[in-house]
């Protein structure tokens, strides 16, 4: 009898064996970070994969590179960037909708200039990588969409990256132009509703924007991942950048349920486009209200996505001079227009030379100046010294750039330093401050700035007091 049991045992625990051995263990793309270093190997859906392309780096080398996102059993998504030899080597093998193993990468923060994954971290493969085809695991989506309605994405702190799904309510024909380096680029705007009452427009580019007219037409249900939402002139703009995906033929319970609010009401109804552009430039008066005390608490963290705070405070000083050695209100800047998001013009705003050459765009051009300030702000709970550049800083002065330039260079810096002290403690200010992550020296850190101001609105400032005392009298 005991000798049964042991047999027993030993096939059980053969059998136990067999099945390590069959069924890897994959570490979970959601806990990857820079703790892991190298020691990990992941499985997972290639869900989208970037054109491999040649990059020039700042010593003049040349290389290539291509990106994916990868999607595992447990949700978790992440960019992978396969650089040079990698990149020659497994671009043509990752193809969109197969599952692979991957070793032997780098783990680093994510840059969100370029990644629209929401994972904090982002992966890097080079000669050493290590990536195998495995047999397609049904526990893996092809794709995973996180579809946010437009009313939430019209209060949310940009500019964001967000899933839509919606009904193409109107589009434009596709338009070729050239950037100003030279590259040939195609674009077409279309406009999305949803059963939140609201539409916005997004712009496709190059193969997307090229798809023949019946595409768009008749009113399709469109589902869309990685749309970058930013402010444009008081609207909202989305563009569908290279790592997003477009699909006009969803399976989503979201698409199902937008298609039936427009065949029994959305048709008829008015809806909000909050697209529509005010004409007056700068940022979006947004972001999560707060007083000096709870921003600077917050912003002295290390953040992972930039957030936005809009804090009612006055101006208390500007900084003149810092060790003793006279600090410049202002800049000569190139005033040169470059092409910024969807294909809009901005001026270059980039420090020009004693010959008032631009480095940025390689010529002398229209200039003019920039204010770039250090300010102090203060509210009844604290206060906070905040770069504040051009657009905010004319605001908070009350005096345009050419009139703090004309000003000094007329009547000396102590007639300037004489008419800034005016607006010191003057009128109650609504700024905006962007906390935003960034990488100096290898290091993470978080870089807080006013980038908006104007005069607080009676209203809304007397709304938030009052919310205030309540929060008061209920501790």
């Amino acid at each position: 009898l005991n000798h049964a049991i042991t047999a027993h045992n030993l096939r059980s625990f053969q059998d136990i064996a067999e099945m390590t051995i069959q069924e890897e263990i994959f570490f979970p793309i959601r806990e990857l970070s820079t703790y892991q270093g190298t020691k990990w190997t992941i499985k997972g859906r290639v869900t989208m994969r970037a054109p491999l392309r040649e990059f020039k780096n700042r010593t003049g080398g040349e290389g290539k590179v291509f990106h994916v996102e990868l999607l595992d059993a447990e949700g978790g998504e992440i960019r992978a960037s396969f650089f040079n030899e990698a990149a020659q080597k497994y671009h043509s093998l990752m193809e969109v909708g197969k599952c692979f193993k991957l070793s032997k990468g780098n783990v680093r923060i994510a840059n969100r200039q370029y990644n629209l994954c929401k994972h904090r971290y982002e992966l890097v493969f080079d000669k050493m990588a290590e990536v195998n085809e495995v047999e397609d695991d049904k526990k893996i989506e092809t794709v995973k969409y996180k579809v946010e309605n437009l009313r939430s994405v019209k209060g949310k702190t940009l500019p964001c990256s967000v899933d839509i799904c919606g009904i193409i309510t109107s589009y434009e024909q596709p338009i070729a132009f050239e950037s100003k380096d030279g590259k040939k680029l195609v674009k077409r705007n279309i406009t999305i509703a949803d059963d939140s009452a609201m539409s916005m427009s997004v712009t496709l580019w190059a193969e997307r924007a090229q798809k023949e007219d019946s595409a768009f037409s008749g009113n399709p249900v469109v589902a869309m991942k990685g749309v970058m939402v930013k402010e444009w002139q008081g609207g909202l703009n989305g563009s569908l950048m290279e790592a997003g995906l477009l699909d006009l033929q969803p399976d989503l319970p979201e698409a199902k349920t937008v298609r039936e609010w427009w065949k029994t009401s959305g048709h008829a109804q008015d809806l909000t486009f909050i697209s529509q552009t005010t004409g007056a430039p700068g940022p979006r008066v947004s972001g999560k209200i707060a007083d000096l005390a709870e921003m600077r608490q917050a912003s002295e963290q290390v953040v992972v996505e930039q957030q936005t705070y809009s804090v009612y405070c006055r101006l208390a000083t500007v900084q003149m001079k810092k060790k003793d050695e006279v600090q410049p209100l202002f800049y000569t800047a190139c005033l040169e227009q470059k092409e910024a998001m969807q294909g809009k013009m901005l001026p270059c705003n980039r420090r020009v030379d004693e010959d008032q050459f631009c480095a940025s765009c390689q010529k002398k051009g229209k200039v003019g100046p920039r204010l770039n300030l250090r300010c102090k702000f203060e509210d009844a709970s604290s206060n906070a010294w905040l770069t504040t550049f051009h657009p905010a800083a004319e605001k908070v002065l009350s005096l345009t750039a050419q009139e703090v330039q004309e000003i000094e260079q007329k009547q000396g810096r102590e007639a300037i330093e004489s008419k800034l002290k005016d607006a010191y403690y003057g009128e109650m200010l609504q700024i905006i401050v962007r906390a935003k992550p960034e990488i100096y020296n290898g290091e993470s850190r978080t870089n807080v700035s006013c980038i908006g101001a104007s005069v607080a609105p009676i209203r809304e400032h007397s709304r938030f007091m009052l919310k205030e005392i309540e929060e008061m009298l209920t501790k």
